[in-house]
């Protein structure tokens, strides 16, 4: 399985008007990096960097006057991408600037089911949060003290260690391996057992006494028929 981590930076935040200046790409093989990378500056072919783009990312036009505009790089970047599924943090933005610019030079654009939001698997996974890229960075102890400013090449390393602790990708390998090195040996069949152990001491309620007392009116409404009798049933 073919996956490319990838990140743009941009000139705004209007996708209809920006236009994007680097792009970065990290690629993985059954989920691990093999080493190939994308990266390229782009000229935004006069469009001006916005000064809160340039806060972020520190990329001048000055920087990029001698870099190849889009249509430079474009059958670099839809080569390295070809057949592989695209991951993204807050994909929407990154592939919405990369359709348009595909939209402008008249090629098709990428479609959705072909695209990874790390930000939504963070979301599911973490729902109090924080999900940007350095909070996960933190959450999972991964280093990115060297990421003053963004960067695609660096936030696509990044995020593609972020992807892996995400989805349990290393776990995964691990046992693809084993599974492996086992056929090549004997065939054997294993059984994981987990087991979920009770907390000593159960967690607060959450709820609020107003909350209680709705439920309470709810269930009584509703008579013998509400499933809560049944688990309060089962809990004596």
């Amino acid at each position: 399985m073919r996956e490319i981590i990838f990140d743009t930076e941009t000139t705004g935040l209007d996708r209809l008007d920006d236009r994007i200046i680097e792009i970065g790409g990290v690629e993985l093989v059954n989920r691990f990096p093999t080493g190939n990378t994308f990266h390229v500056f782009i000229n935004p072919d006069g469009k001006q960097v916005h000064p809160d783009a340039l806060a972020v990312h520190g990329i001048s036009n000055d920087r990029l006057k001698d870099e190849p505009v889009f249509a430079g790089i474009v059958d670099r970047f839809l080569e390295f991408i070809d057949g592989a599924k695209l991951i993204a943090h807050n994909a929407t933005f990154d592939m919405g600037f990369i359709n348009a610019e595909l939209n402008r030079l008249g090629h098709p654009p990428i479609s959705n089911d072909r695209v990874i939001d790390t930000l939504a698997l963070a979301r599911r996974k973490h729902p109090m949060g924080p999900n940007s890229l350095d909070a996960l960075c933190r959450r999972y102890g991964i280093d990115n003290s060297h990421r003053t400013m963004h960067g695609a090449l660096l936030d696509s390393q990044l995020l593609a260690e972020v992807y892996i602790e995400l989805i349990g990708g290393k776990q995964a390998a691990l046992g693809l391996t084993v599974a492996e090195q086992s056929d090549n040996k004997q065939s054997a069949n294993t059984e994981t057992v987990v087991v979920i152990a009770r907390r000593a001491v159960p967690l607060p309620s959450r709820l609020t006494d107003s909350e209680k007392q709705a439920h309470d009116k709810l269930v009584e409404k509703i008579g013998e028929k509400a499933i809560w009798n049944e688990r309060i049933a089962a809990a004596e």
